[in-house]
């Protein structure tokens, strides 16, 4: 097979990013997904791959119809990816992990489905912005793709319920990047849970809209 160098590279990249993830401890067993998008189709991990144990040559390359081009079968939660790519422009590259405390903070009653983390740092509102939270589906059910399709032209991540976060960004290393500052931030909302928690306004989240393009 003969790889075009962007092709190359961002397989590469998809390699050491599961990487990161795996060493993280945010990917667990053969748990959690990665994409990026090229000018012919998308690259997608293979279904029951581990992200700590990719190999290039065997990554998911897809068409925009679906159909496998190369590469081993994709994950069945490719409907979160492509929702976000059909739905979400500039969307460059989407990770799906069942990292552990954004886990666990899926699974608590009455959270704000608007935005299940509130504004409780400056970094959150403007590497993640809302987070809506989004009903249970069994894994690899259609209908996740669709949940994911009504929100994703406003929203860049999502958390579904008993289940994990999916994150959307313009690149693969930005999308890394929103990742982790969420699963810190879940971890953060964790320890605060039953406090009384300061938020930031909406005097203290404007200037990181003016500053930073940040999306609250």
């Amino acid at each position: 097979m003969t790889l075009s160098f962007d092709e190359a590279r961002l397989r590469d990249e998809m390699v050491r990013t599961g990487a990161g993830f795996r060493a993280l401890g945010l990917a667990p067993g053969t748990s959690g997904n990665l994409s990026v998008r090229l000018e012919d189709g998308w690259l997608m991990t293979p279904t029951n791959a581990g992200l700590g144990d990719l190999e290039p040559e065997r990554i998911s390359k897809l068409d925009w119809d679906g159909n496998l081009l190369s590469g081993d079968p994709p994950t069945k939660e490719s409907v979160l990816h492509r929702a976000f790519y059909e739905n979400r422009p500039g969307t460059g590259a989407v990770v799906h992990l069942h990292a552990p405390h954004a886990v666990a903070l899926s699974c608590l009653d009455g959270l704000d489905t608007e935005s299940c983390i509130p504004p409780i740092t400056p970094y959150f509102v403007m590497r993640v912005g809302r987070l809506p939270l989004l009903p249970y589906f069994r894994p690899g059910d259609p209908a996740m793709g669709a949940a994911v399709a009504r929100v994703a032209k406003e929203r860049a991540s999502v958390l579904l319920a008993n289940h994990g976060p999916v994150v959307s960004g313009p690149t693969l290393s930005a999308a890394r990047a929103a990742m982790e500052e969420l699963e810190e931030t879940a971890r953060i909302a964790l320890l605060l849970h039953g406090r009384p928690i300061r938020v930031l306004g909406e005097d203290e989240i404007q200037p990181l809209r003016e500053t930073f393009g940040a999306v609250w």
